[in-house]
Parts: C-alpha cells; sequence; structure tokens
C-alpha cells in the first residue's frame, strides 16, 4: 500500500483568522476533493485521514480542512455564515494549490451541510460537484427535512452517501427529497452502516470493508462528472 505524505496548508479564511488543512496529492491525480470534517471531530479524525489515505490510493487528492471553532479547540460549531466563508477559502486555496485538477467539495456530516449552504447561496468558483459523506438532514430523533431545503438551490451534481441506519437522515425523508432534485442527485447507500458508517459485527462485514465501498463509489462518480 502507497502512502501519500500529507503536506501542511494555512488557509486566510479572512482578515483575522487562519486555519489549518491538509493536502494529498497523489501522482497522476485526476481530481480534488475539498473535504469539510463533521461538528465533533477535525480533520485528522481516523475517519478522515483513511478517506484521504484511500482517495489518494484511487487518483483522487483531497485538502482536508479545520474549520476556526475547531482550530482555536472549541466544541461549538461556527455560525453559519463564518462557516460557509471558511469553505469558500479552503475551495479558493485547493485552486491555487491543484490548478489542473478538476475540483469537488463537500465533506463529513456537518462540514458536507456547510458546503452545501455555501454552494446554494452562491456558486463556488471551479467546483463541479458535492460529495456528502453522511449528509446530516435532521437531529437524532427528530425527523424533518427542512435543512434540505437549500438544496433546490444548488444546480451541480450531488453524490449522497448514507447508511441505511443513518439516525441523522431518515429514509423516508431523505429519498423522496432526492428524488425531487432529479438527475443533480445520486444516492448510494451502505446497509446496515449508521451515520459514521459503522456496520454491527452481527452483518459479518467490517468497517474498512464499508469504508472501501463508499469510497469505491465516490471516486467512480467523480472520475464520470469529470
Amino acid at each position: 500500500m502507497k502512502v501519500y505524505i500529507a503536506q501542511s496548508v494555512s488557509i486566510a479564511v479572512d482578515d483575522t483568522q487562519r486555519v489549518s488543512a491538509l493536502l494529498q496529492t497523489p501522482r497522476q491525480a485526476r481530481a480534488c476533493y475539498v473535504l469539510a470534517h463533521g461538528a465533533g471531530a477535525g480533520m485528522a479524525h481516523p475517519f478522515m485521514s483513511a478517506v484521504a489515505a484511500r482517495l489518494a490510493e484511487r487518483g483522487i487528492a483531497t485538502l482536508r480542512y479545520q474549520f476556526p471553532y475547531m482550530e482555536r479547540g472549541s466544541k461549538r460549531p461556527d455560525a453559519p455564515r463564518l462557516a460557509q466563508t471558511t469553505v469558500r477559502a479552503a475551495v479558493a486555496e485547493a485552486s491555487g494549490l491543484v490548478p489542473g485538477l478538476a475540483l469537488f467539495a463537500g465533506g463529513k456530516s456537518y462540514g458536507g451541510r456547510m458546503t452545501s449552504q455555501a454552494q446554494a447561496e452562491a456558486p463556488l468558483p471551479g467546483v463541479r460537484g458535492l460529495v456528502f459523506l453522511g449528509f446530516p438532514l435532521h437531529p437524532p430523533g427528530r425527523p424533518s427535512d427542512e435543512r434540505g431545503k437549500h438544496l433546490f438551490d444548488v444546480q451541480i451534481p450531488m453524490l449522497f452517501l448514507q447508511g441505511s441506519r443513518d439516525e441523522l437522515a431518515d429514509l423516508q425523508l431523505l429519498e423522496p427529497l432526492l428524488k425531487q432534485l432529479g438527475a443533480r442527485a445520486t444516492l448510494k447507500l451502505f446497509a446496515d452502516a449508521d451515520h459514521s458508517f459503522h456496520v454491527p459485527a452481527r452483518t459479518g462485514r467490517k468497517d474498512s470493508q464499508v469504508r472501501a465501498e463508499i469510497l469505491d463509489a465516490t471516486a467512480e462518480w467523480i472520475e464520470s462528472a469529470i
């Protein structure tokens, strides 16, 4: 298994704030995925590191980055406006670092939703599609599709990678919503996986197997959108 070393990057969010980022670029890369972390763990979480490493094996570069609250060690996520500004700064940074690669953006849970909100507000320059690693449609135990309404303002292709047991995305709400989005939205379901893409031992499958399936689907979809 080839190891692709992550390069440390500093991103200016605005005149007063900077955040850390990690760029992994394999040789012969075809695209770069600007990858935002979830609400409870930063860019160095094992899941994020594994996604970046395994996508590199599949010819996809990644720029994963911190949101300001995570950078300063806070547990309270940033206000949506600041989070969206951070997404834009990360996309702009990726564009400058890997100018020859097709850009995609998104992320895990909260990071993916902040990315789609930014795209809905105003298109992210150069981004060809969004990839969501578990889109958080609603809080646990409070089913609603309100958090998905902004997706109708996103006019580029979107890939939703979801576990069938995801407590933050009731499929009875998510599937009809994505159907309304039409050809822009592609849903890939992973049986028995939860919001963290963990599968119970009784299934006879391992989390690493599910993750490999997720990243195969991601790479295939990105390739088709280039």
